[in-house]
């Protein structure tokens, strides 16, 4: 039975996407493959297109007409997953192995054995760590994962992760159109609303690698948004704490 989802949005990822697809499906029966393909110049979805006839059924993808932000390419997913009603477990992944695909068995195990309704790829637990980051790099992430702590009280020690494992029910639970942000805060946004929701969060050690071929997408703009974003999403839960929840659930 294949009740797993795994997203994967891509720009300019043809170096990437054409090993981590059949390495990711291999790991698993359970597993199933969404791209959310963003008009790549590249050929990326030429691929894909291949991949798909290699692995029948098993890989989905999803064309837009171009970049149009993490964080809409993930709810697209989410809510694609969602209507199809066979997956229980939803996955978000990079294409570029920064994120170990071997660790989607520990995060799934997480959620599905051990009571986590959201399972994150934690850098900053024990046994979790990054190579191949410049200082001024890590130094950002481990200071924003911190500002998010400080300022909207998650217990969540990696709060800008995107590794990360959803059971369908904690999907259910968030009105995606009141999630507003579309970079480096989206990730942070999620978990957010999974905390104020009141569900169980399990933080599972990874070594995040930084990318090997293909080129980051982070920018000031993002980053900035990120700042900005968090002091908004805390004063709203202040005002409501629901606010992320649907009308009716």
């Amino acid at each position: 039975m294949r009740d797993c989802l795994i997203i994967i949005p891509t720009y300019n990822e043809k170096e990437n996407i054409a090993k981590i697809i059949p390495y990711t499906l291999n790991l698993s029966d359970r597993f199933e493959i969404l791209v959310i393909e963003d008009g790549s110049p590249d050929g990326t979805a030429d691929i894909i297109k291949g991949l798909m006839q290699q692995f029948p059924q098993r890989i989905h993808m999803i064309e837009r007409t171009g970049k149009l932000g993490l964080g809409t390419a993930y709810i697209t997913g989410f809510k694609w997953a969602l209507e199809q009603n066979i997956y229980d477990y939803i996955f978000e992944m990079d294409a570029d192995f920064s994120h170990t695909p071997e660790k989607l068995l520990e995060l799934l195990d997480a959620c599905e054995n051990k009571g986590a309704y959201l399972a994150v790829g934690s850098r900053y637990v024990k046994g979790g760590g990054v190579i191949n980051w410049p200082f001024d790099r890590l130094f950002l992430s481990w200071f924003a994962s911190k500002y998010v702590r400080f300022v909207t009280g998650m217990r969540i020690k990696d709060t800008t992760a995107g590794f990360v494992c959803f059971r369908k029910e904690t999907l259910r639970k968030i009105d995606f159109d009141k999630i507003k942000f579309v970079g480096y805060a989206f990730q942070i946004e999620m978990k957010f609303a999974v905390w104020l929701a009141e569900l169980k969060v399990i933080e599972v050690p990874i070594i995040f690698k930084d990318r090997e071929v293909g080129t980051s997408k982070m920018s000031g703009g993002i980053i900035k948004e990120a700042v900005i974003g968090v002091l908004q999403m805390k004063w709203l839960s202040l005002k409501n704490k629901q606010n992320y929840l649907p009308e009716i659930i």
